[in-house]
C-alpha cells in the first residue's frame, strides 16, 4: 500500500512540475539553512569534548570588588596554587598553573620558527588527555624539556626524530625535545598550544614570577585543576571560596572570593556581571537556533499553502475515492506519503548544498567543521529530521484535503467556503513577520557594529605597524633600530611598548596622590612606554607636554588618560605626584612618579565597553615587547614594509620577520559581532527568498483560479493595472499585518539585546520604517510577476471555452 502511495505522490509530482520545483526549492533551501546551522551548533556545544574527564576539569576564577564594582576573570595569584595542594589536596587530583598562552621563537640549527604555547606543571599531558606519538608522557619533569605538537616538529626538524634534540627558545635557553604530541583540535580551548615548556623553567628564568611567590597581590597566573573522583565540583567551589581571602589579610579589602568554573562553560558561559554569571557564546547557539527552526517553519509554511491552495484541483480526486470506499485515514496517509516524498527529495537537495556552501561557510564562521558521513548519530538524526520535516509540512493539507465531503465534490456543489482561505493568510502572516523580524534584527545588529567602529580610537591606527619582540637578541638594540629605521626613509616615527596597541596586559593598584580619597580602591591599565610613544600613536596631548628624553626627570614621568584624571578625582593633573601606598618608610620608598601629561582615551580594549583608566608609564628598564612603526605616508605599504623587513633582517637574521597592521588587530575586536551579523544578513535573505517563493507560487494558483474573471474583466475594459491591483492588493494587506505584528517584537528582542553594550546604539524610527518598505517592496515585486502576467493573457483564450 505504501508503494501505491509514493506511486501517485511520484506521479502528482510529475504533472506540476512547476508547483514540484517551487515545493522542493523551497524546502530545500530551509532544510539547508537548519542543516547548516545545526552543524554549527553541534560544533559550538561539542567544545571541549575532546577531553575525557572534561566533566571533572574546572578553572580558578575570582571575583574582586573595587569601589562597589565586581570584577570577575581567571587571573590568580601565586601563592594560591601551593596554599590549595597543602590545604585542600583530598579534594583535587591535579591542579596545573599555567601561564597565559604567548609566541615565542623556536630554533633548530637554521630554522627558526614562531609559535604559540604554554608553561604548565608536569601533569599537564594527564590533565589535557594528549595523545603522545612520541616520547615520553612525562615529557615535563626535567626542567630543560619541552613538548611540541606534531605539526610544530614537523615545521622544525621534518623527517628527523625529534626526540632528545636541542631546540632554543627566544634565543635565550636550550631545551630538549622531550615529547610529541598530536595536535589538539580545532574546537578546544588549547587548540593554539603548539608546545609546552615545564612551569619550573618558567619560573627559574624570571626575576618578576620568583618575586610573586609569595605575592597575593600579583594577579598575573592561571590555575586549572581535576577534582577528585568522590568530588563534586560545587561543593569544592564552595569550599575554596575564601581562601585568599583568610590567608592574606592585605587583600581582604577587594573581598576576593574564589570559584571553580567548570570546562563546559569556559567557551559557552563565561561572561559575568557584578560577580555573577551572565552567559556568553550560548545566546549565540540559541540566537541561530531559533533562527534555523524559524527558517525550517517558513519553508513547512509554503507546502502547507501551496498544497491547501490547490484543494479544489484535488477535490474530485479525494470525492472519486471517497466513494469508492478509501476511508480518511487512508487518504491522510496517501497526502502524508506526498509530504514524505517532497520531503525526501528536498533534503537530498539540501545535503548537495550545505556540501557546496560548507567550505565558504567555515572561513566565514571561523570553523572547521567537517560533513559527518561516518557519523551513525547524524542519520539517525536525519531520519528523524524527514519524518518531523514530512509531518510538520504535510499534516495540515493531509488533513484538510481529506475532510472533503464526496456528495458535495461530485455532484459539482463544492466550494472551498468563505473561511477557506483564512489558515493560509494566518500563514502568509506568520512567515512575514518572521522575516520582517529577521529583517530589523539584521539591520540593528549592522547598526552597533558600525556604531562601535565609528568611535573615536584616540588614535591614528591606520599606517601603524607592530613588531612583536620576544627573544632576548632585542634586548638593548632599541635606540639603534630607531635609528635605522628612521634613516631607512619607511619609517616616520618608531616607539616601545609593553603592550600591544589594542589589549591591556597588565593592571596595577595600591598608590596614592594627594586628595586621594580614604578607602578609594585604586586599578590602573599599566603600559610601559618609550618616549615617543605619543608622536607614534598621534596621541592628542589635551593637558600637559609629551616625554622628552632631554628632560632627566622625564624617565619617573607618566602620561594619563582622560578618565584616569576623572577616575583619580584631580582638577590640576599635571605636577601631581604619585607614590606606592604601601611603602610606609620614607626612606625605602621608590621615587614618586609624576604626571606630566594627560591624553586622549584610547580604546585598547572592547569598543563596546566605557575606555579604563590607563597610565603610560616612561620604560626604564627595556620592558617592552613590541616595536610601533609609523609608516611613511608618501610610500606604499608594500613598499615601506620591504624595507622595513630588508632592515630588520641585517640586524636579526635568525628571527622571523612578523608584523601586524594595527588596523587589522583592531577590526578583530568587531569579528564575533560581525560574523554573527553577517550570518544573520544570509540567513535573513534566505528566510526573505523562501517567503517569496512562497508567496510567488500562492499567486500563480490565485491567477490560475481567476483565470476567465480576469478574461471578463478585460473584455469589459479593465486595465493592466486594475487586474494587478485585484491580485496584488489581499497579499499586501496581509504583509502590512506582518508588519505591524513584527515591529514590537523584533524592537523589545532587539532592545534587551542592545541592553548588555553600554557603549551601544539608539533604535530609531527609520529602521523600522525601513524594514517594513524593504518587504513590502520584495511583495510587490514578487506578486507582480504573476499579476502582470495573468492580466497579459489574451481574453479571448479564457473564454473561447464558455
Amino acid at each position: 500500500m505504501f508503494r501505491n502511495y509514493l506511486k501517485i505522490a511520484w506521479r502528482n509530482l510529475l504533472k506540476n512540475k512547476g508547483y514540484s520545483i517551487i515545493n522542493i526549492g523551497g524546502l530545500a533551501l530551509g532544510m539547508a539553512v537548519t542543516l547548516i546551522i545545526g552543524l554549527w551548533v553541534n560544533d559550538e556545544l561539542t567544545y571541549n569534548d575532546y577531553f575525557q574527564d572534561r566533566d571533572k576539569i574546572a578553572q580558578v576564577y575570582q571575583s574582586q570588588t573595587f569601589n562597589g564594582n565586581v570584577g570577575t576573570g581567571p587571573a590568580i595569584p601565586l601563592p594560591l596554587e601551593p596554599a590549595l595542594r597543602d590545604g585542600y589536596a583530598e579534594n583535587f587530583k591535579h591542579l596545573m598553573m599555567a601561564s597565559w598562552t604567548q609566541d615565542s621563537y623556536i630554533k633548530y640549527k637554521d630554522n627558526n620558527i614562531s609559535r604559540p604555547g604554554n608553561y604548565m606543571q608536569p601533569m599537564a599531558p594527564e590533565l589535557l588527555n594528549l595523545e603522545i606519538s612520541k616520547g615520553d608522557k612525562d615529557g615535563l619533569r626535567e626542567i630543560n624539556s619541552i613538548m611540541l605538537s606534531e605539526s610544530t616538529a614537523d615545521a622544525l626538524f621534518g623527517e628527523e626524530d625529534p626526540i632528545g634534540k636541542v631546540v632554543k627558545i627566544g634565543n635565550q635557553y636550550d631545551l630538549n625535545v622531550s615529547a610529541v604530541y598530536k595536535d589538539i583540535p580545532f574546537n578546544n580551548t588549547f587548540n593554539d598550544t603548539d608546545y609546552i615548556i615545564p612551569w619550573d623553567n618558567y619560573v627559574a628564568n624570571r626575576e618578576w614570577i620568583q618575586e610573586s611567590l609569595d605575592n597575593w597581590g600579583n594577579n598575573s597566573f592561571q590555575l586549572f585543576v581535576q577534582i577528585a573522583d568522590k568530588a563534586d565540583l560545587e561543593s569544592v567551589s564552595r569550599t575554596i571560596k575564601d581562601v585568599k581571602k583568610d590567608l592574606n589579610e592585605d587583600t581582604a579589602e577587594f573581598d576576593p572570593q574564589l570559584f571553580l568554573l567548570p570546562m563546559k562553560d569556559w567557551y559557552l558561559r563565561s561572561n559575568f556581571e557584578q560577580g555573577k554569571q551572565i552567559g556568553g557564546r550560548i545566546k549565540y547557539v540559541w540566537l541561530f537556533g531559533i533562527i534555523g527552526a524559524f527558517v525550517l517553519l517558513l519553508a513547512c509554511i509554503n507546502f502547507m499553502n501551496l498544497s491547501t491552495a490547490r484543494s479544489e484541483k484535488r477535490a474530485k480526486e479525494v470525492g472519486i475515492r471517497k466513494s469508492i470506499g478509501s476511508q480518511k485515514g487512508q487518504l491522510i496517509y496517501q497526502f502524508l506519503s506526498e509530504s514524505f516524498l517532497v520531503v525526501l527529495f528536498a533534503y537530498l537537495v539540501s545535503v548537495l548544498i550545505v556540501l557546496l556552501c560548507l567550505s565558504g561557510f567555515n572561513e566565514l564562521a571561523r570553523k572547521e567543521i567537517e560533513f559527518p558521513w561516518n557519523n551513525i548519530n547524524f542519520w539517525l538524526i536525519s531520519i528523524v529530521f524527514i519524518f518531523f520535516t514530512a509531518l510538520l509540512a504535510g499534516s495540515y493539507p493531509a488533513l484538510y484535503l481529506s475532510s472533503f465531503k464526496p456528495v458535495d465534490v461530485l455532484k459539482g456543489t463544492f466550494k472551498a467556503g468563505k473561511y477557506a482561505g483564512l489558515p493560509r493568510q494566518l500563514l502568509v502572516v506568520l512567515q512575514f513577520t518572521v522575516s520582517v523580524a529577521f529583517i530589523i534584527g539584521t539591520v540593528i545588529v549592522m547598526q552597533q557594529i558600525n556604531h562601535a567602529k565609528n568611535r573615536p580610537i584616540g588614535y591614528v591606527k591606520e599606517g601603524l605597524v607592530q613588531i612583536p619582540t620576544w627573544s632576548a637578541d632585542f634586548e638593548g638594540k632599541t635606540d639603534v633600530m630607531r635609528e635605522q629605521f628612521l634613516k631607512s626613509g619607511a619609517v616616520f616615527a618608531m616607539a616601545t611598548s609593553s603592550s600591544p596597541t589594542t589589549r591591556v596586559w597588565s593592571n596595577r593598584s595600591g598608590f596614592t596622590w594627594d586628595g586621594k580619597p580614604d578607602g578609594f580602591q585604586d586599578d590602573f591599565a599599566w603600559t610601559e612606554v618609550s618616549p615617543e610613544y605619543a608622536k607614534t600613536l598621534n596621541l592628542k596631548i589635551i593637558d600637559g607636554r609629551d616625554f622628552s628624553r632631554d628632560m632627566a626627570s622625564d624617565s619617573l614621568g607618566i602620561l594619563i588618560n582622560k578618565t584616569a584624571v576623572k577616575y583619580m578625582g584631580l582638577e590640576n593633573p599635571v605636577g601631581t605626584l604619585i607614590r606606592y601606598s604601601d611603602q610606609e618608610d620614607e626612606e625605602e620608598q621608590d621615587p614618586p612618579l609624576k604626571i606630566i601629561g594627560v591624553v586622549e582615551d584610547i580604546i585598547a580594549q572592547s569598543p563596546y565597553e566605557p575606555v579604563k583608566q590607563a597610565w603610560y608609564v616612561y620604560d626604564r628598564q627595556d620592558n617592552f615587547s613590541y616595536y610601533n612603526l609609523r609608516l611613511n605616508p608618501d610610500q606604499s605599504a608594500s613598499q615601506n614594509l620591504a624595507v622595513i623587513e630588508r632592515v630588520f633582517k641585517e640586524n636579526f637574521p635568525a628571527i622571523p620577520f612578523q608584523y601586524d597592521f594595527v588596523d587589522d588587530e583592531y577590526a578583530e575586536k568587531f569579528a564575533a559581532e560581525q560574523r554573527i551579523g553577517t550570518l544573520s544578513g544570509i540567513f535573513t535573505a534566505l528566510a526573505i527568498l523562501i517567503s517569496c517563493l512562497g508567496l510567488f507560487g500562492l499567486t500563480s494558483f490565485v491567477a490560475e483560479q481567476r483565470t476567465k474573471e480576469i478574461g471578463v474583466r478585460k473584455v469589459l475594459g479593465a486595465s493592466v493595472f486594475n487586474v494587478w491591483n485585484m491580485l496584488s492588493k489581499d497579499f499586501l494587506k496581509l504583509v502590512v499585518i506582518s508588519c505591524f505584528i513584527a515591529v514590537p517584537i523584533a524592537y523589545y528582542i532587539m532592545n534587551g539585546w542592545l541592553q548588555e553594550y553600554p557603549y551601544r546604539v539608539i533604535l530609531k524610527w527609520w529602521i523600522f520604517a525601513l524594514a517594513m518598505l524593504g518587504s513590502l517592496v520584495v511583495t510587490v515585486l514578487t506578486v507582480s510577476f504573476q499579476a502582470i502576467r495573468a492580466a497579459k493573457q489574451n481574453p479571448v483564450k479564457s473564454l473561447r471555452t464558455e
